[in-house]
């Protein structure tokens, strides 16, 4: 269509009097006349349909800019949707096994200075179907904070097309040298925290496996590890590789793609999830509201529609041995080195980000590992990890690292927080964020004041587990799995392979059905020719109609109808894909079959080596021996961790006055100070009574003893408020050391050590 025809149709199209409408009528689009007659009835459709011919045109230009820059970005392998500017600093196709990672530096935006002494941050991209650049396509994001925050931003992404060969494994164990750089850059400041999304969430701390002596704090955001757990009713997706009897189906799209996977099945299995706003809803929203949504709209979709591909390899490697498989959490992954990938090994502390509206990622999925590998909370402490994890409410598994909102809450505050929970004494945590008070946010400029709970694993449990009958039929559906893959590789992929020419790998690509609904509406799709002018002449006459409008009012209702329809089918299919999968998987009969005893146990405990439980036994013989070791330093620690232990609560402002007294009293450097936490806190927890009353033996000065209860104390009502049990363990300290207790209340204190704190940790961390 040409330019003068599109006008020449737009022209009576934009005509108000084609529809019956009067000229003056536009002076109150969709006004009604008081009478209510049949003229105001023609009126207020005439109205409605000029707007949904205009918002039609404007829409269908949308899909048009949409799929132009789907092909525009798909085509170049580099692309990256990352907002912020950057720099590659190593590039993976030099490793000795290429992969098409890179490191780059965020480069400041203008006016934002960052200091090489403070922890640097590093964002691994997930590539799980799109290209690079989710967790920084906005200001407010995880990349955005770090920033702000003044810390030195490192970017993990990759390229479009995997490198030749390319395993998953290679690209884990190749990553060690991009973390090996950042460390090289900033000798003296802490090790990276460590930022991986989705997919990369495992990948990353699988490297942090390999190398724990190169990670600070690792945060997961939406990351399933445990990849058979959930509850019933909730969450179909990993019912999936079972019903379509294993990981065959995979090798299959792989052999007939050449050796490659399009990575558009996995963004179409992701979209089925919600075919109410797959199918109508994310479209019905941007035509209803097309004149202010637009920009939005094409700035997801830029991503979204960023389809990349992976080798075949790697792909398969992902669903034998995680999705189906889940083997990570039994240790059963191995390195090609023949190590064990055990999450046990990292040292640094790790943060789960997760959320109970996340239905890709659930939170027994994301927190379900804990449970995999300790038996309770004694056992998480006796391995000397911190585990904290972060619960939202609400957000769905893009908006975990996409949502502005998510920006500046959940990813300031962990931002912010990273260095505090690099010194918290090792246990399970949940990070509780609340509105911070008017007096805080005014003298700190803060929006939320943060806390740290001490849970048990049944607070794990809560989010749902598996029964043992639920893991027998994963287990039986692995079973199955390997016997389909292994017959489909002996029997049918030769043949497979042989007729997939590049001819018809390159005819499977361009016709999925995703990419399709890109491509079709393209400008390099003659029928599309004509849409821009057309578009613009309407934008030029734009009449919107009244809300008011009985019309329109109808549409809306049509469209809660219609989305209402399709939640309903969601949730039949996703009743009958449970029931289909336990009552196939659940059947003894076939569970007989493929060898799966009645009474077999299919999930256990890891089990620890007998070198790892003469060392763990050994260090409690050492702890116990330096109960009366020690000076200030270790006086303080351990009289600080007592009175703050007597809730099941550490608030920030309590944890950032003890860093304060790291700073001015201890004087210690972080790792250091770290050392002395860990170290005190095992000999309270093994011998509390007797380290308490040695506490007067390690500080015979009474200068000394009088400093050491004033801080404590002030530690303790850092966080404005003074419990009876605290106060209690503060007199009984001063008994012990034979001073006087400072008397409640104690505002003035401990609203200077809490702002110290406050002020001091960002720019003194890193010692």
């Amino acid at each position: 269509m040409s330019s003068e025809s599109a006008t020449s149709i737009a022209s009576p199209l934009l005509d108000p009097r084609t529809w019956g409408m009067p000229v003056s009528g536009w002076s109150a689009p969709g006004a009604r006349a008081a009478s209510g007659g049949p003229g105001a009835v023609a009126g207020a459709a005439g109205a409605y349909l000029l707007d949904v011919w205009q918002r039609s045109v404007l829409f269908l230009d949308l899909l048009r800019q949409r799929g132009n820059v789907q092909e525009e970005i798909t085509s170049r392998p580099q692309a990256t949707v990352l907002r912020f500017g950057h720099e590659v600093l190593v590039s993976g196709r030099s490793l000795p096994r290429p992969i098409n990672y890179a490191l780059s530096r965020i480069v400041p935006p203008p006016g934002v200075e960052v200091d090489p002494g403070k922890r640097p941050v590093v964002v691994v991209d997930p590539r799980a179907g799109q290209g690079p650049g989710i967790g920084g396509f906005k200001t407010e994001s995880e990349i955005g904070e770090a920033l702000r925050s003044g810390h030195p931003v490192y970017f993990i992404g990759f390229a479009a097309t995997p490198e030749p060969g390319q395993t998953f494994l290679d690209v884990v164990e190749g990553q060690v040298a991009f973390f090996e750089r950042v460390v090289d850059l900033h000798p003296r400041a802490p090790r990276p925290f460590a930022i991986g999304n989705c997919q990369a969430g495992y990948q990353t701390l699988m490297v942090a496996m390999l190398r724990p002596d190169l990670f600070g704090p690792c945060m997961v955001a939406g990351s399933p590890m445990s990849y058979w757990q959930g509850v019933h009713g909730k969450n179909p997706m990993r019912y999936s590789g079972g019903l379509l009897g294993g990981s065959w189906l995979t090798a299959l799209v792989s052999d007939l793609g050449g050796g490659t996977f399009d990575g558009t099945w996995l963004i179409l299995n992701f979209d089925a999830l919600n075919p109410a706003n797959w199918l109508w809803g994310k479209q019905y929203e941007v035509f209803a509201t097309v004149d202010t949504e637009g920009s939005r709209y094409l700035e997801f979709e830029k991503w979204w529609g960023d389809f990349i591909t992976l080798n075949g390899d790697e792909i398969q490697f992902l669903v034998d041995e995680f999705f189906i498989g889940d083997k990570l959490t039994r240790n059963e992954v191995r390195a090609t080195d023949g190590r064990v990938f055990d999450l046990r090994n990292i040292s640094s502390p790790v943060i789960v980000f997760t959320s109970q509206g996340d239905n890709i990622s659930p939170p027994p999925q994301t927190l379900g590992w804990i449970l995999d590998l300790y038996k309770d909370v004694d056992d998480i402490r006796a391995e000397g990890r911190t585990i904290v994890y972060c619960m939202n409410q609400k957000v769905g598994h893009l908006a975990i690292f996409v949502s502005s909102k998510v920006g500046a809450k959940e990813d300031e505050e962990l931002v912010r927080l990273m260095d505090l929970i690099d010194c918290l004494p090792p246990g399970l945590y949940e990070l509780v964020i609340e509105p911070a008070t008017d007096a805080a946010a005014r003298a700190e400029g803060r929006a939320w004041h943060s806390r740290f709970e001490l849970r048990s694993l049944d607070d794990i449990r809560a989010y749902g587990r598996n029964s043992v009958e639920d893991d027998r039929a994963f287990a039986a559906a692995r079973r199955l799995s390997e016997i389909n893959h292994s017959l489909y590789r002996t029997f049918l992929q030769p043949a497979v392979r042989a007729i997939s020419t590049p001819q018809l790998t390159q005819a499977l690509f361009a016709c999925n059905p995703l990419r399709t609904s890109y491509t079709a509406f393209a400008d390099s799709n003659p029928l599309m020719r004509g849409v821009a002018t057309l578009a613009e002449a309407v934008a030029k006459e734009r009449r919107p109609v009244a809300d008011d409008n009985p019309f329109l009012l109808a549409q809306k209702l049509f469209s809660d109808q219609l989305t209402a329809g399709l939640e309903a089918y969601r949730e039949a299919r996703d009743q009958w894909v449970e029931k289909a999968f336990f009552a196939i998987y659940g059947a003894p009969a076939l569970q007989g079959v493929l060898g799966l005893n009645i009474d077999a146990k299919v999930r256990q405990l890891p089990a620890n080596s007998p070198q790892k439980d003469a060392f763990r036994a050994r260090k409690i013989a050492e702890f116990r021996a330096r109960v009366a070791e020690g000076g200030f330093n270790e006086a303080l620690a351990r009289a600080a961790l007592y009175v703050i232990s007597a809730v099941r609560a550490l608030d920030e402002s309590a944890a950032m006055s003890l860093n304060d007294a790291r700073q001015h009293l201890l004087q210690l450097p972080l790792e250091a100070f770290k050392a002395l936490v860990r170290e005190q806190f095992y000999i309270l927890l093994l011998e509390r009574e007797a380290a308490v009353d040695a506490i007067a033996a390690l500080v015979p000065e009474v200068a000394q003893r009088r400093e050491l209860v004033q801080k404590v104390a002030a530690i303790a009502a850092a966080d404005g408020t003074y419990s009876l049990v605290e106060r209690e363990r503060v007199e009984r300290l001063a008994s012990i050391l034979d001073v006087a207790a400072p008397q409640p209340p104690l505002p003035a204190v401990a609203a200077a050590a809490g702002a110290a704190g406050v002020r001091q940790i960002a720019a003194d961390t890193a010692g």
